[in-house]
């Protein structure tokens, strides 16, 4: 039975949106593979790690209605392995799979889609807004590298998502830095609500968001998000749990500050960081007056300096940091300058970005 016929990247794109979502390990065999749904000449693959699940559409000259499950990997490695421009036809026969592409032939087991784990829909429930998907994409990007990973204190390993009045904000700390951005809506919600995303459903949704400004529709249950968007859905599970207060972390008050030049910045801390203790990354940061000093060595009695002119006329300070805490930030930002705020030797530093309230990131210091 014919249950798809298309060119080798009609079928690729979409299949290497929802790959990601498959487990390498799983205790669910079907938890390898994808589900094909054939419905009115229109095929959605959905891909499920049964706390996220993804769905993109594909146009197909589709035979009959069907649906199946097949192994997602294989099924990307065949497709990616093949020329371009290649057609490809699958053939549904029992409980294979047949893939035909010019004079390849494959042959693949399948299990039955209605053993599928789907997640449950909560339609109607929750709030509901739309976002331009770029504009999404650059507010998760801003925030998604302070993420913990795999922390005892499970409700660090996500991001905070939270609607407030007019507002979308977004945080995330592992426990040494915090970063806080937000967006404004077009309306106010009524009442606040705030979800814990897992991480990898901040990763994959960043995969996913084009740099187009076609809105995606985004609902919010108690238990499940789900984001919508033409070329995709995304369905997530939340995170059990009260992110910290972040509020309470940002400094206020602080006076002891200069503006740089983000890519600067950026390049003098990547070239000191080449000689940095491979363990702890640290790196001293001393402001004099009208001079900034990065300075860093390692075990073998190596040393790394770098000096740059900046406006800075207070009190001299020597504070050291985690100097991919700082690569992150800096990599992650497109403005063209950051400032950097200090209280003093023992105190976190705060960055932001000139002109721009909304965003935040603090880092606290190390001893070196």
């Amino acid at each position: 039975m014919l249950v798809l016929n298309c060119q080798k990247e009609t079928l690729l794109k979409p299949l290497q949106a929802v790959v990601g979502v498959v487990e390498r390990k799983h205790t669910l065999p079907i938890l390898s593979n994808i589900l094909v749904e054939n419905i009115a000449g229109k095929t959605a693959l959905i891909a499920t790690d049964l706390e996220l699940q993804i769905t993109t559409w594909m146009e197909s000259e589709a035979g009959q209605d069907s649906a199946f499950t097949v192994s997602a990997r294989k099924l990307l490695d065949i497709t990616r392995s093949l020329p371009d421009e290649t057609a490809m036809a699958l053939d549904l026969n029992n409980e294979q799979v047949r893939i035909l592409a010019g004079k390849s032939r494959f042959n693949l087991q399948t299990l039955p889609a209605k053993d599928f784990p789907k997640l449950q829909s909560a339609e109607g429930e929750g709030v509901e807004l739309a976002v331009g998907a770029s504009k999404l994409r650059k507010l998760l990007a801003r925030a998604q590298y302070a993420m913990a990973v795999q922390d005892i204190r499970y409700y660090l390993n996500g991001m905070l998502f939270q609607l407030q009045g007019n507002k979308l904000v977004v945080a995330s700390t592992d426990g040494h830095r915090l970063a806080v951005d937000a967006i404004e809506l077009e309306a106010e919600v009524a009442q606040p609500v705030e979800v814990i995303l897992p991480r990898k459903t901040v990763m994959e949704l960043i995969k996913l968001l084009s740099e187009t400004e076609e809105n995606v529709a985004i609902q919010i249950g108690a238990n499940q998000v789900v984001f919508r968007h033409p070329n995709f859905e995304l369905r997530s599970k939340v995170v059990d749990g009260k992110f910290p207060d972040y509020q309470r972390v940002v400094p206020v008050g602080y006076e002891k500050h200069f503006d740089m030049n983000r890519q600067r910045l950026h390049q003098a801390l990547t070239r000191a960081a080449i000689l940095t203790n491979d363990k702890y990354r640290g790196v001293r940061m001393a402001m004099t007056s009208g001079g900034l000093r990065i300075a860093c060595s390692n075990n073998e009695q190596e040393e790394a300096q770098e000096e740059i002119e900046i406006d800075y006329s207070y009190d001299p300070l020597d504070i050291g940091f985690n100097v991919q805490y700082l690569q992150d930030v800096l990599n992650n930002l497109d403005c063209e300058s950051v400032r950097c705020l200090f209280g003093d030797a023992n105190s976190s530093m705060l960055i932001t970005v000139p002109g721009d309230e909304n965003f935040r990131y603090v880092v606290m210091p190390m001893r070196i």
